[in-house]
Parts: structure tokens; sequence; C-alpha cells
């Protein structure tokens, strides 16, 4: 298979398998969305009917109760056929994998859910991506890249005491919930030391112009600290494991007794024959952050992802739920075919896509 047909091939699997996870989750949710738009018709049924006697009466007419039924009945008939309420549940699970599918993600039911004044279900998941990305993404890049060289450097000091102490800093830190840290440094750097802010994105009211970004970055601070804290620790003893296994590799002894310098052995074999599985930590890394962190959010009182699942969970409201797990679930595969075929660029011994068979 040539590496075209590969990436064809791998894309369309990444089509199947989401509409494969986009039917079982609207078929999970089937009946709640079915009871969530049952309740908004009656809410409109209720407001249609209303209106009806107020026009007939403001003419002078007051309708009988057999005409108030009839109207009432004729509306909801209409409101059921438009939402499809009059169809077999399958058949309004598939309509509903296709809105899905093709980003008609709906409208929120929640008076306590919009973004910019819009209850577009797109506009408000689109509208709490970018506080995500601005600090789990952000605090997964500064993780990546600060585990990444520390490991690297205790890598090539095993035994020595900063190698000891690295590995008892990452069982601790990686073991604590970040919810629980993020609590501890609140109360320290909070409440006794008076650093930072407890939480949120902004002062009330929130400055404007340059202020409005410096009183950005203060309450980024806190959240994104707490965040490095408790992940950097364990990605530098992942990339310590890693060196150490690679510098152990018969290219690499082979190298050194060539006269090859050590640093050109380091940066030049080793490190590029760790460069997948170090890509491949950082990318899923970034991209489970873009995910958020429910209880972190709201130790941090962040408006992120995290929070608005939360949020739409307490809320019953399936529209947001739906469209959060198809969108995640988007961006999962799609992570995972970068790093097939990024394999390719990385490690020439990998030939994604390419079949070497024969004898």
């Amino acid at each position: 298979m040539g590496y075209g047909r590969y990436v064809l091939f791998r894309l369309v699997n990444l089509f199947i398998i989401l509409g494969l996870v986009t039917l079982l989750t609207c078929a999970i949710f089937e009946g709640a969305m079915t009871q969530m738009l049952r309740a908004q018709i009656d809410e409109r049924v209720r407001s249609d009917v209303m209106n009806y006697i107020q026009q007939q009466q403001a003419r002078g007419y007051v309708p009988s109760q057999e005409e108030i039924r009839e109207f009432e009945q004729s509306r909801r008939k209409l409101y059921e056929q438009k939402y499809g309420l009059d169809k077999p549940p399958w058949i309004r699970i598939l309509y509903r994998v296709k809105d899905v599918m093709t980003l008609n993600l709906g409208r929120s039911v929640s008076e306590q859910i919009s973004y910019a004044g819009s209850r577009e279900v797109k506009t408000i998941i689109l509208g709490y991506l970018p506080n995500t990305i601005l600090l789990f993404t952000t605090g997964s890049i500064i993780t990546m890249l600060v585990g990444v060289f520390i490991g690297f450097q205790i890598a090539r000091r095993v035994g020595s005491f900063l190698d000891r102490f690295t590995s008892i800093f990452a069982m601790v830190t990686y073991s604590l919930p970040m919810w629980w840290t993020g609590l501890l440094f609140i109360f320290l750097f909070a409440f006794k030391l008076r650093i930072f802010p407890p939480g949120g994105m902004h002062t009330l009211p929130p400055p404007t112009g340059v202020l409005g970004y410096i009183d950005l970055l203060w309450h980024l601070a806190l959240p994104l600290i707490t965040y490095v804290f408790v992940n950097f620790g364990g990605v530098a003893y992942v990339t310590r494991q890693l060196i150490i296994g690679t510098l152990q590799e018969d290219f690499v002894m082979a190298a050194r007794a060539k006269g090859i310098p050590e640093r050109r052995v380091l940066y030049g074999h080793v490190l590029k024959a760790a460069s997948p599985a170090i890509v491949t930590m950082t990318t899923l890394s970034i991209v489970n952050s873009l995910g958020g962190a429910i209880i972190t959010e709201a130790v941090f009182n962040w408006p992120g992802m995290g929070r608005l699942y939360w949020i739409a969970i307490e809320a019953n409201d399936m529209a947001i739920v739906i469209g959060l797990t198809y969108v995640l679930t988007l961006i999962w595969l799609a992570a995972l075919i970068f790093i097939d075929l990024i394999y390719g660029v990385l490690d020439p011994r990998v030939k994604v896509g390419i079949s070497t068979g024969g004898k």
C-alpha cells in the first residue's frame, strides 16, 4: 500500500469510527433528548395558546374550550413534525447523527449556557475552547518542554542527586490530584501570600486595553503553575527511562566506538531515535488538554471545556454533551492519524503504510 493510499485509508477509518461513536452517543442520549424536546414543545405550545387566546380576545371573540384544544393539538403536531418526534426512534437517531456529523449541533436548552448572547451549541463550544487552550494546552506545552529537557539531562547522569531527587519528586507530584493541589496553592498563594487571585479569568469589572491582558495573565498564572507542577515530573521520569533505554542500543554503542563526539551522539542519534515516542507523548498530552478538567476548572472558576461539560450535565443539556463528545472525538482521531503519519518522517526505519511483503 502506497503512502497516499494509506492516508486515504486512515481518513476513511476516521470517519467510520467517528460515525460509530456519534451513533452510539446519540443512541445513549435518545431518551433524554426526546424528553428534552417534548419539554420544549410543551413550553412553546403553552406560549402559542396564550397568544392565540389574547389575539382572539383582542378581536372581541372568546374562543371555546374545544377551539383552544384543537389549536393546541395542531400546534403540538406541527412541532412534533418539525423536531421529528412523529418518526420512530431509530429514524430520529440517524437524523441526529447526520446533523452532528455535519456540525449542525442545535441549540442549548439551558438559560444559563450561552456565549456572546448566542445559544447555538457550535458557537458556545467555539467560545469556551480558547479558554481551555489558553490554560491547559499552554500548560501541556510548557510541561512537555520542561519535562523532556530535565528528563534528557538526568538520563545522562543516572544515579546522581538530581536523578534521585527528580524520581522521588515525580512519584510524589504525579500522584497528587490536580484539584487538591490547586486548593492547596489557592490557600497558600491567594489567601496567605496574596500573590495571585483565587480564581476566574478577570477582575470584576474587567479592565480594558493592555491592562486587560495583564489582568488575564495574572489570573492565568496560578492554575498554570499548578498544572505544570503536578505534571512535569512525570514527563521528566518517562523521558529519562526512554533515553536510558535508547543509550543502551547497539547503534549508540557503535557510534561511540567510532569516536563520534558525545554531544553529536546524544543529539544526533539518541534524541532522534527517541523522537517518535516523545512526539507521541507530546501530541496526546496536548490533545488531552483540549477537553479541559472538570474539577480543576471548577476549583479555579475557569470557564473552559471541562466546566462546560459539567454545566451541561447539571442542566441536562444533551445537545451540548453530544456536541462536546463529537468535537473531542474528532480531535483525538485526527491526532492519532497525525502520529501515525509523522512516524515515517521522524524515523526512517518506520515506513508507514508501505508493505514490505515478499520473501
